[in-house]
């Protein structure tokens, strides 16, 4: 479990009911909620334009995303303040796909650039090329960078690798 290792992993998003099917990743961006403990937040229900994310009354609830309603605006990641918010694309072809995730950290990073992609446990996994960058002051300056990845990567990536 994520509590012993410390990174969560795809098979236990599944388990729990948070990640969207292969079908629906193929129809385009959706979002995939990584948050796995009940706290008191609901930032990602309120942001969605679509209500495709539902918490309810007790906003301990984990959420729950209706992958049918994404419409993939990426509103819920930068609005997740435990950045534990993607989206994923795999309808590019069958060779590459796109990770959009929040990113943090200062950077210089330009459309075009090729970088190092990391997973959940900030490992390397993969080259990929940055596809956009978006960073507005409705985000609050949380910077969103979509990272187009070879298919077989899209359900690991998570950020970009940062050297030591």
């Amino acid at each position: 479990m994520y509590l012993d290792h410390g990174v969560v992993t795809k098979e236990e998003l599944i388990a729990a009911g948070h990640y969207p099917s292969e079908a629906r990743m193929k129809k385009g961006p959706v979002a995939v909620c990584e948050c796995l403990q009940k706290i008191p937040c609901n930032p990602c229900e309120s942001s969605c334009p679509a209500h495709a994310i539902h918490i309810g009354e007790n906003i301990s609830n984990l959420p729950e995303l209706c992958e049918d309603k994404c419409i993939g605006c990426g509103s819920c990641v930068v609005a997740c303040s435990g950045l534990a918010i993607f989206l994923l694309d795999k309808s590019y072809s069958d060779k590459v796909g796109s990770v959009s995730f929040p990113y943090e950290y200062l950077n210089n990073y330009q459309k075009g650039d090729v970088v190092k992609a990391a997973d959940r446990s900030g490992k390397n996994v993969c080259m990929g090329t940055i596809k956009k960058i978006i960073t507005t002051p409705k985000a609050d300056h949380t910077t969103v960078v979509t990272l187009e990845v070879p298919i077989e990567y899209v359900d690991e990536v998570r950020s970009i690798y940062r050297e030591k």
